[in-house]
């Protein structure tokens, strides 16, 4: 039998605070701000670059 519930919907509050929890723990507080600043930069990045792409005619 096929669930067809979509995954974020499967993902409850505790587990994504657990989620946090583990992320918190193997990089530490201070690495935290340095990964989102780098994902951040990374969505800049592709957004600009998408844009950037001419759309064949």
């Amino acid at each position: 039998m096929m669930l067809h519930t979509p995954l974020l919907a499967a993902i409850g509050t505790q587990e994504i605070v657990l989620i946090l929890l583990a992320v918190l723990l193997l990089f530490g507080g201070k690495k935290i701000p340095e990964l989102m600043g780098g994902l951040g930069k990374g969505i800049k990045e592709f957004k600009n670059g998408k844009d950037g792409v001419e759309k064949p005619d």
